[in-house]
């Protein structure tokens, strides 16, 4: 992977080369009891933050083995218990998993990797799950998620989902932010499939409740939304496009107001293209961006001195997936 990017935060650089994904899954996905492994080196790039070097990826958030569980499977009725992926949002955790190499903004605020239990059953149209598991990697067991994904057809389909801390804990570290791992999110999304094209707008409503007990002394929330599309064209050349906005309550003339983006009632709109090159296993693309800042922080948003309110970036990541 390779990085390039204006407007960058110190002790940030503006390019970077590094390893994305270097991953190993072992899985068996048939009778009544299953399991899947995931492990190896991986990186987290997202929008609108600092690049981290994988190595320090790896140590500081989900450790060599992000995710693993076991499955116990009767009919459409499954238990899954483990290191599960979050049911929040419409990007996944890893960049392989996505149309793009970066998440975006809103994917910023929802938790990713999640250690509970995990209920999922299917009835005709309708997929239900439903999580207890510990949040934003808190190992403390107080968060519950759940979803609800409702089938039209083939090529259309309706989800809610959403997940919240039953309790409250003041941990504070690069898995475990502290207002996000007690906040509540919620999504609505709808994707439509159909041949080459795939489109999925989805709106996120989060909400940091006041707790000065855990160091959170005015809670806020935030509304967003995005448009994340991809076309297959002929010869493996794919594109995607992701425009995205989202605005944080609250002001800036409030000492007690806390920041969820650039500065208490900041917002930022964010623009992604990802040109895609796939031929058997290979794959190679580029990440094209920029986010632009709204009603920011002086010196809480881009650059050396943390005034510049836009961001561009330029990201090629190229690979064997086998």
């Amino acid at each position: 992977m390779g990085w390039t990017e204006g407007s960058y935060v110190p002790p940030d650089s503006p390019t970077h080369w590094d390893l994305s994904n270097a991953q190993v899954f072992i899985q068996k996905t048939t009778g009544w009891w299953q399991f899947y492994l995931q492990g190896g080196a991986y990186n987290l790039p997202a929008l609108g933050v600092p690049f981290v070097k994988t190595v320090d990826t790896v140590k500081n958030l989900y450790g060599p083995f992000p995710v693993g569980y076991l499955k116990l499977v009767k009919g459409n009725f499954n238990v899954e218990v483990g290191s599960l992926p979050t049911l929040i949002g419409a990007e996944y955790t890893f960049s392989f998993e996505n149309m793009n190499v970066e998440r975006g903004l809103l994917w910023g605020l929802e938790p990713a990797i999640s250690r509970g239990i995990q209920l999922s059953d299917t009835y005709k149209k309708l997929s239900v799950s439903f999580s207890w598991n510990d949040g934003f990697y808190s190992n403390r067991y107080s968060s519950l998620s759940g979803s609800l994904a409702w089938a039209f057809n083939a090529s259309n389909t309706l989800s809610f989902v959403a997940s919240g801390n039953a309790g409250s804990y003041a941990k504070n570290t690069a898995a475990t932010p502290l207002f996000l791992n007690n906040s509540s999110v919620y999504n609505l999304l709808y994707t439509y499939s159909h041949g080459n094209l795939v489109v999925t707008p989805y709106y996120q409503y989060t909400d940091t409740k006041t707790n000065a007990a855990i160091g959170i002394p005015q809670g806020a929330h935030t509304n967003g939304g995005a448009l994340l599309v991809n076309y297959n064209f002929k010869h493996g050349i794919s594109l995607a496009v992701r425009p995205e906005y989202i605005k944080s309550s609250g002001s800036a003339a409030d000492p007690n107001e806390i920041s969820l983006l650039y500065g208490p009632g900041s917002g930022a709109f964010a623009f992604t293209v990802t040109p895609t090159y796939v031929k058997d296993g290979f794959f190679l693309r580029g990440d094209f961006s920029i986010v632009h800042a709204t009603n920011s922080t002086p010196g809480a948003v881009f650059g050396t001195t943390g005034l510049k309110v836009n961001q561009p970036r330029g990201v090629i990541e190229a690979g064997f997936m086998f």
